[in-house]
């Protein structure tokens, strides 16, 4: 769990509220379900018409990786290295086949495969990088449908703004409506700005940062395969891979 996450959220939404306490207003007149409808439903709209389904979808699917990462752990892969090293020194680079099976992931699994078959370490580099590359794309084009909507949220806020100021000066001779049509307008900017800046926006960075972390890790299990490839000594591969962490 990403408590940071969790505690960021709470006190930019909590110091808003408060904000708007301390002022002398109440926190009703923020809720606002007209506002929140027009500037939600077109922010989701407008991301929908600019996205294909499976990048929207996989988007919002990876929202769940702000509050719990995906679990990766750098030590655990060097150790795994460290040992396929020692197996491939001591009994050759066909004894690692036996590890292929109990390697879940299917990107090094190919790795594994790859070496296994005798892929010359330039060659082995170049195919794994590539797939590298693309799991890179995919990835951050999910999570730029949240920087998408960061980036439309505050202008359809404008919209439901001028909306409300319509409604108002459609109703100036009604004094009981003009109330209801300028909370409106205010609300809905308020929505949109918060919005992008409090959720949005912060969610598609919080989402890049995971994604950098798991092709990172990635690119020590292809540094890791290919010192084994070359064989490299498993403490000079150990230490190279050590170089990617922070």
């Amino acid at each position: 769990m990403d408590k940071i996450s969790i505690a960021g959220l709470f006190l930019g939404l909590a110091s808003i509220l408060a904000g708007q306490v301390l002022e002398g207003g109440h926190i009703g007149s923020l809720v606002q379900p007209t506002a929140f409808f027009i500037v939600i439903g077109g922010t989701v709209g407008a991301v929908m018409l600019q996205s294909p389904l499976p990048v929207f979808m996989n988007g919002l699917k990876m929202v769940k990786w702000v509050f719990v990462p995906p679990a990766t752990d750098p030590e655990l892969l060097i150790t795994q290295i460290s040992r396929w090293s020692h197996v491939a020194r001591k009994e050759g680079l066909l004894a690692l086949e036996a590890q292929i099976p109990a390697v879940p992931d299917l990107f090094m699994r190919k790795g594994l495969h790859l070496l296994v078959d005798g892929a010359e370490p330039d060659r082995l580099r170049d195919v794994l990088e590539v797939e590298i590359g693309a799991y890179e794309d995919q990835l951050k084009l999910s999570a730029k449908i949240w920087e998408a909507a960061g980036g439309y949220s505050p202008t359809i806020g404008i919209l439901g703004a001028v909306m409300g100021l319509i409604h108002v000066m459609e109703n100036l001779s009604d004094p009981s409506k003009l109330g209801a049509g300028i909370a409106v307008a205010f609300v809905a900017t308020i929505y949109g700005v918060g919005a992008a800046n409090l959720i949005f926006l912060p969610v598609a960075k919080k989402l890049l940062v995971n994604i950098s972390r798991l092709v990172t890790m990635r690119e020590m299990f292809v540094d890791g395969l290919v010192g084994i490839a070359n064989g490299d000594n498993p403490r000079i591969i150990e230490g190279r891979m050590q170089g990617y962490i922070v």
